[in-house]
């Protein structure tokens, strides 16, 4: 029995990151108990434990530590400099990180790992949703709140595993899949992998771990994604793609009827049918292409996944749309914060709403990723009438760096001329009451804590009920 089974009693160091909370509540449901930590920072995990009533305690004591405790999980953005983690090594506690918990927890089931630069969190929540509605009881661990799962992680009574295989710091050495959903490779993470094909080779040595009869789901309309499957060298039998333009799950044609998005799908030469649901964009309907590859090999019938695209209400901070404004603007919040996701996303944004001035309120994430996208950040508006940045979110990665938001606004100005620099949650709330009209789009963006803005918006003003957006 490892060391995660056996440990009752089990404290969590930076609980309310997305990941911890959501294995905090796998572990709760597994009947051991959990609480833990994180800083008083206000995250959408907060709800999420709360709901679960998993205590969480703010801030960082080595008090905190005086209960009986048979095991310490800390995040990864912790290290021994943290005074819990100190206090937790000075009792001789056992001690081990969320990638490491993960990694044990993907040894014990069939575990369908969802790796790549996008669209993870998406893909993973629509491959349980697809899979619990085929009556396969699985179990899965989500970046981001799930709308029908009542919170990031659904713990099932079958084989099967679902999880989100987060590349930074290369935790995938910890990961032990079945299959692979690989769904992009964009250069991330610049302050661990220093260069692109650091950055790919992380990928490379992943897919080297399935198992010979394991499975890879790969998005070919990606070249790197190419590359790194055949750099992997596995046979052809393990390997099944899929794309909008390329692979043999494609994408036929898109488009909109009665606020739906329909698209058609071909399985090789044969045509498998056409398919309606509530999410937008074309980079969703490719996450919607690899859940089918991979519930196909799993035997799920394809009636069933149609249902399943149907009745999936989508997840929190996914172009998760808040509502319409009393003062007639919509309110979006989206979680993109790489060039190529707000390029998506905008592309969503526009098709779905062609006649809105789009107004992005973005907070970058990162000085390392800020600084090494700098271009590309500012050439990936371009879908945008108006961008409103905000000062950069360290995060508790960083806390300092070589490029502030102001180099950012003065690249982006190079390309479109409606730009603010308004460098707080606050300044952006007061800048947007005093000029919002009926004719906007509000879209807050970034993996920082942007979507304030939207709450602060929606006290100011509330929501129009019963409208059609």
């Amino acid at each position: 029995m490892s060391l995660l089974d056996s440990a009752k009693r089990i404290y969590l160091i930076g609980l309310k990151g997305a990941g911890m909370t959501a294995l905090a509540q796998f572990l709760q449901a597994r009947g051991q108990t959990v609480w833990g930590s994180d800083t008083p920072e206000k995250f959408f995990t907060d709800e999420v434990l709360k709901r679960s009533q998993i205590e969480v305690r703010e801030g960082f004591a080595a008090a905190h530590l005086d209960r009986a405790i048979d095991l310490v999980i800390r995040s990864t953005a912790y290290g021994d400099d943290n005074i819990e983690v100190r206090a937790a090594q000075e009792k001789k506690l056992p001690i081990i990180t969320y990638p490491e918990a993960l990694g044990e927890l993907t040894r014990q089931y069939k575990s369908l790992a969802v790796a790549g630069s996008h669209g993870k969190t998406t893909t993973a929540a629509l491959l349980a949703h697809v899979l619990q509605t085929a009556g396969l009881a699985p179990s899965a661990l989500v970046g981001s709140e799930v709308t029908q799962f009542k919170g990031n992680a659904l713990i099932g009574a079958g084989e099967l595993f679902v999880f989100e295989a987060d590349e930074y710091q290369n935790k995938f050495q910890y990961y032990s899949p079945q299959s692979i959903i690989l769904t992009s490779l964009d250069w991330d993470h610049p302050d661990f992998y220093k260069t692109p094909a650091a950055y790919e080779a992380a990928f490379v040595e992943f897919l080297k771990k399935l198992p010979a009869d394991g499975l890879v789901v790969a998005c070919y309309d990606d070249d790197n994604v190419k590359q790194a499957v055949a750099a992997a060298n596995l046979k052809p039998e393990q390997v099944v793609t899929y794309g909008l333009t390329t692979g043999y799950w494609q994408l036929g044609r898109m488009w909109l009827e009665e606020g739906r998005w329909h698209f058609s799908v071909n399985q090789g030469e044969d045509y498998a049918g056409a398919f309606y649901w509530r999410l937008i964009g074309g980079h969703n309907v490719a996450n919607a292409l690899a859940v089918m590859a991979c519930a196909r090999r799993l035997g799920v019938d394809l009636e069933v996944i149609r249902q399943a695209l149907m009745s999936f209400e989508g997840i929190k901070r996914r172009f998760e749309i808040k509502g319409k404004l009393n003062n007639q603007a919509i309110l979006v919040d989206d979680y993109a914060h790489h060039p190529a996701e707000i390029v998506a996303t905008l592309k969503a944004a526009r098709a779905f709403y062609p006649y809105k001035n789009i107004r992005v309120v973005f907070h970058p994430h990162t000085f390392s990723r800020t600084e090494a996208l700098l271009a590309d950040f500012a050439a990936s508006f371009a879908e945008a009438d108006e961008v409103i940045v905000l000062d950069i979110y360290s995060s508790a990665r960083e806390q300092s760096g070589g490029v502030s938001s102001a180099d950012l606004v003065a690249e982006i100005k190079q390309r479109q001329p409606k730009v603010e620099y308004r460098p707080t949650v606050a300044a952006a709330t007061d800048y947007l009451s005093e000029t919002m009209g009926r004719s906007d789009l509000v879209i807050t963006m970034g993996a920082g804590d942007v979507w304030k803005v939207g709450e602060e918006l929606i006290k100011k003003f509330g929501l129009v009920t019963g409208s059609e957006f």
